[in-house]
């Protein structure tokens, strides 16, 4: 069963005029099978609330987007259906991004570090970064508990350019090398395609773990970098 039929599925399975939201309920309540479901329909479900924050969506986002997730034909109107359903719902973007945070929980950080990666990837994608969109993603960041170095990483990656370094390893620009190589070590590790697998990263959207992981290896030679200076 594909992933988009999976989707399909799991979206039949509730009652009709429930809302989108009760899609996280349910899968919630079967979160160890259904990682990867609740990953795509997040990342669709508040790529939709972030269109509605500037009021477009556009081709390239739309491209993006698809850069992210191959949809095969076939299973184009289950995306569509999600995107709409998320577009119509009444529920605040805030609703969507606490339900997401409950369901992959306090143990599913790096699930919603590759979530936030996603949305500033087709914010991002017009070459139009609208403040509303930032503000949007700023508090969904806040809401995931990743404000500090690790939204300004994402940030920088997608929006301004090179990022800082230390931001992207999480560490204090006094760190010591030693202390940059651990976090260097972690970083490796956690952004691995097969573990991004293991986490409920759709295989689609593994090319997100393989950038993070370009960035960490970067973040690395140049802070080893300054500090041999």
């Amino acid at each position: 069963m594909s992933l988009w039929t999976r989707i399909t599925a799991a979206i039949a399975a509730l009652s009709q005029g429930e809302g989108l939201a009760s899609v996280f309920d349910h899968l919630r309540a079967n979160v160890a099978p259904e990682k990867s479901v609740g990953f795509t329909i997040a990342v669709i479900a508040l790529g939709a609330k972030m269109a509605k924050a500037d009021g477009q969506v556009t081709r390239n986002e739309v491209a993006a987007f698809r850069r992210v997730f191959t949809i095969p034909k076939k299973d184009e109107p289950a995306a569509a259906r999600v995107f709409n359903l998320a577009r119509q719902d009444l529920a605040g973007f805030d609703a969507y991004a606490h339900k997401i945070k409950a369901m992959f929980g306090d143990e599913g950080r790096a699930v919603l570090v590759d979530l936030m990666d996603g949305l500033f990837h087709i914010a991002a994608a017009d070459g139009d970064f609208h403040p509303a969109e930032d503000a949007f993603l700023f508090e969904v960041a806040q809401i995931f508990g990743l404000q500090g170095a690790c939204f300004r990483a994402l940030r920088a990656k997608h929006v301004d350019g090179k990022p800082d370094p230390f931001d992207v390893l999480g560490l204090d620009p006094s760190a010591s090398l030693q202390d940059a190589r651990d976090a260097w070590r972690r970083a490796v590790k956690e952004n691995h395609p097969d573990i991004a697998m293991a986490r409920g990263l759709p295989p689609e959207a593994i090319r997100l773990a393989e950038d993070r992981l370009r960035a960490v290896n970067a973040a690395w030679d140049d802070i080893a970098a300054r500090r041999a200076a």
